[in-house]
C-alpha cells in the first residue's frame, strides 16, 4: 500500500477506494438535500404553508445526529463496504416515498427518515483510513469529504433543471425520484467494487458493541459529558416542532418525545457503563490506551466548522437578497460561492495537515475561521457586491479547511473505533447547525456571525488540550496478535 503513489487520476488500488467512496458520499448528499432547491415548487404543488416548509427543513436534519452515532457503530462492526451499500439502497425507499407523497404528513415522514442518509459521511472516513498511510491520510480524507460534500451544491444546480425538463406540476417528483434511483443503483455498484481493507490487512473491530470504548475512568466521565449536548439538541428540535415553535406536534406529543429522549439517554448511559465497567476493576495496558480528550476537542472544532457551514448555507441566499436587493435566483448563485469552496478548501486543509502537522494546522485554520466570521459580520449594503463575495469565500476557505483538518486527525486516534469516533464528531457538526440556526432565528444576522466567531475562539482554547499524533497506535486482533500502525 505504501509503495503505491498518490495519483489523483488513477482508478485502481487505494485511489479507486477513495474515488468510489467520495462518489457514494456525493450521492448521499444529493439525496439528503434534494428537496431544498425544489421546495417552492413542492409547496405550490401541494399547497404547503411556510410553517410546513420550515418543518420539513427541520425534519431533514433531525435524525442525522443519532444516525451518525449508530452508523459509526455499524461501520466498525460490519465494515464500510456492506454499511455504505446498505445505507444507499435502504434510503432510496424514503426518497421514493417523498417523490410519491400527496400530503404534508407523508412528506414529513419521508423527510424525517431521509435524515439517516446524512450519516453516510462517517462510513467513508473509516474506508479511506484503512487504505491510506498516515502521511497521505489528511489529503485523502479531505478529497473524500470536500468532493462528496459538493453533492448539496450539485443538487441545487441540477435538480431544478431536471424538474423543468419533465415539466408540469409533477416535474419535482421525477427529479427527486431520479436521486432515489441513483442511490439504489450506486449502492449495488459500491458493493461490487470495493473491499474493506487492502489484501492481507486485518479489519480491526471493537471488542464490545453498544457504546464507545474508552480507556480510563476520567475519559468515561468526559464521554458522558460529551453525550449530553446531542440529546439537548434533539430536545431543542422537538421544541421547535411543538406548539411554541412551528406547531407540528401537540403539547402532549412534545412531552412524550422529551420522555423518550430521557429514556434513550438512560439506556445509552447504561450501555456505556456496561462496555466500560472493567475500568473500575483495573487499568487498561498502556499500549492499548488512547486519550478521549482528542475526540472531545475535535467534536468542539467540528461544532464550529461544519455546524456553521450548514447554518450559513441555509441563510446566505436570503442574506444576500436582503442586503444587496437581489432576486432570489441571483442571490442563490452568489451564496453558492460558499459551498463551491469545498472542492479545494477541504482537501487543502487535509493536505496542509499532512505536511505541517495536525495541531498547528487546526490552530491556524480555527483562528482564520474566527476572523472570517468577524469580517462577515461587517458586511452591509455599503459594501460592494464583489468584496462581499470575496469575504464569504475567504471565510469559507477557513471553515472547510478546518473540516478537512479535523478529519485528518480523527482516523489517527484508535483504528478499530474510527467509525464511532467519526460518528460522534460528525454528529457534533449537526449539533452546531441546530444551535446556530436557533440563534439565527432569535438575533440579528450580525450577532449570528459574532456567535459563530465566539464558538471558534472557544475551539481555539480547546486546541491547547490536543496532542499532535506521533509514533504508533496499537491494535490487537482476535487471535491476540499485536499490530503497530504508524500515525506520523
Amino acid at each position: 500500500m505504501k509503495a503505491e503513489k498518490f495519483n489523483l487520476f488513477s482508478f485502481s488500488g487505494k485511489m479507486k477506494m477513495m474515488h468510489m467512496s467520495w462518489m457514494a458520499f456525493f450521492i448521499s448528499f444529493v439525496v439528503w438535500f434534494n428537496a431544498a432547491p425544489l421546495m417552492s415548487v413542492i409547496a405550490d404543488s401541494l399547497g404547503l404553508s411556510k410553517e410546513q416548509i420550515k418543518t420539513l427543513l427541520i425534519l431533514n436534519v433531525a435524525l442525522t445526529i443519532p444516525a451518525r452515532i449508530i452508523i459509526g457503530m455499524v461501520t466498525d462492526k460490519f465494515g464500510p463496504r456492506l454499511t455504505y451499500s446498505a445505507l444507499l439502497i435502504v434510503c432510496s425507499i424514503p426518497c421514493f416515498m417523498f417523490a410519491l407523497g400527496t400530503s404534508f404528513e407523508q412528506l414529513a415522514l419521508a423527510r424525517f427518515l431521509l435524515g439517516f442518509i446524512g450519516a453516510g459521511f462517517v462510513i467513508g472516513i473509516r474506508m479511506v483510513s484503512e487504505w491510506f498511510p498516515a502521511n497521505e491520510l489528511g489529503t485523502a480524507e479531505g478529497i473524500y469529504g470536500g468532493w462528496g460534500n459538493f453533492g448539496s451544491a450539485a443538487a441545487a444546480f441540477t435538480l431544478p433543471v431536471i424538474a423543468l425538463a419533465f415539466g408540469g406540476e409533477d416535474g419535482w417528483r421525477y427529479a427527486i425520484g431520479a436521486t432515489g434511483g441513483l442511490s439504489l443503483l450506486f449502492g449495488v455498484i459500491y458493493f461490487l467494487n470495493v473491499s474493506d481493507t487492502p489484501k492481507g490487512s486485518t479489519y480491526f473491530k471493537p471488542k464490545k458493541a453498544g457504546a464507545l470504548e474508552v480507556t480510563s475512568k476520567a475519559d468515561l466521565m468526559l464521554l458522558v459529558v460529551m453525550k449530553l449536548p446531542m440529546y439537548a439538541t434533539l430536545a431543542l428540535l422537538a421544541w421547535k416542532l411543538s406548539p411554541e415553535g412551528v406547531k407540528m406536534f401537540s403539547q402532549s406529543s412534545t412531552e412524550l418525545i422529551y420522555g423518550v429522549l430521557m429514556l434513550v439517554l438512560a439506556i445509552d448511559l447504561y450501555l456505556t457503563y456496561q462496555v466500560n465497567k472493567h475500568l473500575f476493576n483495573g487499568t487498561v495496558p498502556e499500549f492499548e490506551r488512547y486519550p478521549f480528550k482528542q475526540v472531545a476537542v475535535l467534536n468542539v472544532l467540528y461544532f464550529s466548522t461544519f455546524g456553521s457551514e450548514l447554518a450559513v448555507v441555509s441563510m446566505l441566499p436570503l442574506f444576500f437578497a436582503e442586503t444587496f436587493e437581489l432576486g432570489l435566483a441571483q442571490a442563490g448563485m452568489l451564496a453558492s460561492s460558499y459551498a463551491f469552496m469545498n472542492l479545494l478548501s477541504r482537501p487543502g486543509g487535509g493536505w496542509i495537515s499532512d505536511r505541517f502537522g495536525r495541531k498547528p494546522t487546526l490552530m491556524i485554520l480555527t483562528a482564520g475561521l474566527a476572523l472570517g466570521y468577524l469580517g462577515m459580520a461587517q458586511i452591509d449594503a455599503q459594501w460592494s457586491l464583489p468584496l462581499a463575495v470575496l469575504m464569504v469565500m475567504t471565510c469559507s476557505f477557513f471553515v472547510q479547511g478546518g473540516e478537512g483538518a479535523v478529519f485528518a486527525a480523527v482516523p489517527l486516534i484508535k483504528r478499530r473505533l474510527t467509525g464511532q469516533i467519526a460518528g460522534m464528531t460528525g454528529a457534533y457538526g449537526n449539533v452546531g447547525a441546530v444551535f446556530f440556526l436557533t440563534v439565527y432565528s432569535m438575533v440579528s444576522t450580525q450577532l449570528f456571525f459574532y456567535v459563530i466567531g465566539a464558538s471558534a475562539l472557544f475551539g481555539l482554547v480547546s486546541l491547547l488540550f490536543l496532542t499532535e499524533p506521533k509514533g504508533h497506535m496499537t491494535e490487537v486482533d482476535e487471535d491476540g496478535e499485536v499490530t503497530m500502525i504508524s500515525v506520523n
